[in-house]
């Protein structure tokens, strides 16, 4: 199966954090899975690390590819299909990340790996 990570659960999961759940744990683990990541999660994660929001993840934001190259992830690059979902999908939802993986998981029907309910008002699959 083909999975998306939502940026929390890709910094879990490189951090070893308690927070993940096991099902992600085990989903993400699973060699019969493709896990997949957005540029989005890339741009999302360099958008804290510069304002101070996300103390720790500067080396991830210094060097995303070789964290995704060393646990064998795919990048998932944003694409003007995925663009005009994100801006086109319906509700009050103002996050652009969340938007953009949500778009993704639609126009690549994959589910996603997020924590964050948000998703389902998306209709997206998510797993936790």
């Amino acid at each position: 199966m083909r999975l998306l990570l939502d940026t929390h659960a890709l910094v879990w999961w490189l951090s070893d954090e308690v927070s993940l759940s096991s099902t992600a744990r085990r989903m993400v683990g699973s060699p019969n899975n493709s896990v997949l990541v957005s540029a989005a999660s890339a741009w999302e994660i360099a958008t804290k690390v510069r304002m101070g929001k996300l103390p720790g993840a500067e080396e991830l934001a210094g060097d995303f590819a070789a964290f995704i190259v060393r646990e064998r992830f795919e990048q998932l690059p944003i694409t003007a299909e995925h663009g005009i979902r994100a801006g086109l999908l319906p509700g009050p939802h103002r996050d652009p990340f969340d938007r953009m993986l949500a778009a993704q998981c639609l126009a690549e029907n994959i589910p996603i790996v997020s924590r964050d309910r948000i998703f389902d008002d998306f209709r997206v699959r998510r797993f936790w």
